[in-house]
């Protein structure tokens, strides 16, 4: 005879999802980290001097368009197919969204690459695959069925440097790929004049499997999973050794070590996959979700503002960051990040959700992921955009230092 649990379906959901691990991402950081010196390498070895184009966006040129504002021929909700309850999604959102020959399924892909941020080729591997699959779980798609890499070695590594660290950028995209139940069949390695890492994330799915970006309602909230800062800590790092003007700058406010904590916090952050997140946005019943990556805070809310079915305007008033980044934003503005203009890499999901519904996800987060999430804004009616009040109010993550842990 089958047993019936007592407890609310939302219950038995999130204790399913729950698994009794180990961080092993911060494991790696707190005791693993690369040392060039230990592969036999010249101790001024830094992955992140292979790249001269990092964080640079390509022009809106005639022949050259950025691929964020091309779009499909049939844009989210204008959909004609009778044979499906999905509309196609093109270019613009996170994932394309296209409807397959066989009824009922489709195709959701995504593709996404760049140059090196941190100096851990291992944890650079882990980044770029947390990053590629981001996209799957920003539509509710919590299963990749294939991953392809895209990888470029740099014409500049010595045969050493080349030989230690591609393998290592190619386990941890292995290893990271594994953590979300996926594997990586094929795929394409050239030589570059900058070090690439990235890949294409693919899965076949049924509508109930997806939820679509375009779903938000006046009243709902706006939550986010991760905290921002992490272009900003990356480059703070990298000046340090880099920059004399700029590190010395920094020195005013921060000491070095306080620079390196937050560059830590920033690789963990960028290695943790979206999973979770994804699976709790069915538990919970979101309506809309987009990822935080290149474009920004802003970026990305606006774009996902432009896509709703419903006339709405996402306010933010609440934006969450590595501690003590803000003050490092301040100083230097030219990042945009009290604009919600600083690039992330990796970021959190920014989630649309009924106000009810927002406590409930918040907790089962937190006890799946062991960190916060946070509401930094609603949703109201409006032209499709976004803006961030005057006074927004900036959050330091964590709130105090813990001696001995990274959070």
């Amino acid at each position: 005879m089958a047993t019936v649990s007592s407890e609310p379906e939302e219950v038995v959901r999130v204790s399913e999802l729950l698994e009794t691990s180990y961080d092993v991402n911060l494991l790696h950081i707190q005791s693993n980290l690369f040392d060039p010196v230990q592969h036999g390498l010249k101790p001024e070895f830094r992955l992140t001097n292979f790249t001269d184009l990092k964080g640079v966006q390509p022009p809106d040129i005639n022949g050259f368009p950025n691929v964020h504002h091309v779009h499909a021929n049939a844009p989210v909700g204008t959909g004609n197919l009778t044979s499906a309850s999905l509309s196609p999604i093109g270019i613009g959102l996170d994932s394309c969204l296209i409807p397959l020959r066989h009824l009922g399924l489709y195709l959701v892909q995504t593709t996404d690459f760049f140059y090196p941020l941190v100096d851990d080729p291992y944890m650079m591997g882990k980044i770029a695959a947390a990053n590629v699959l981001s996209d799957l779980y920003a539509m509710g798609v919590t299963e990749c069925d294939n991953v392809l890499m895209i990888l470029a070695s740099s014409q500049k590594f010595t045969a050493e440097e080349r030989d230690v660290v591609m393998p290592l950028i190619i386990q941890g995209f292995r290893d990271c790929a594994v953590e979300a139940g996926t594997s990586i069949n094929g795929g394409q390695t050239v030589i570059n004049p900058w070090v690439t890492i990235g890949g294409t994330a693919s899965s076949i799915v049924r509508a109930e499997e997806i939820i679509p970006p375009d779903g938000a309602q006046p009243g709902d909230v706006l939550i986010l999973t991760k905290p921002l800062g992490t272009q900003i800590a990356v480059n703070a790092h990298q000046w340090l050794t880099t920059n004399p003007e700029k590190a010395a700058k920094v020195r005013t406010i921060l000491t070095d070590e306080e620079v390196k904590q937050a560059y830590l916090r920033a690789m963990h952050i960028m290695a943790r996959l979206n999973r979770n997140a994804a699976k709790l946005m069915h538990v919970h019943g979101a309506h809309a979700a987009t990822d935080i990556t290149g474009f920004g805070l802003m970026g990305h809310a606006e774009n996902l503002a432009r896509n709703q079915k419903c006339a709405v305007m996402f306010i933010i008033q609440n934006m969450p960051v590595i501690a003590k980044m803000g003050q490092v934003a301040r100083m230097f503005p030219g990042f945009g990040f009290l604009q919600g203009r600083s690039a992330e890499t990796s970021g959190g999901l920014l989630v649309c959700m009924p106000r009810n519904k927002a406590a409930g996800f918040i907790a089962d987060y937190k006890r799946l992921e062991g960190h916060p999430a946070w509401i930094i804004g609603s949703v109201e009616r409006g032209d499709r955009n976004a803006k961030i009040i005057d006074k927004v109010r900036i959050i330091d993550v964590p709130s105090h230092d813990t001696a001995d842990k990274l959070w």
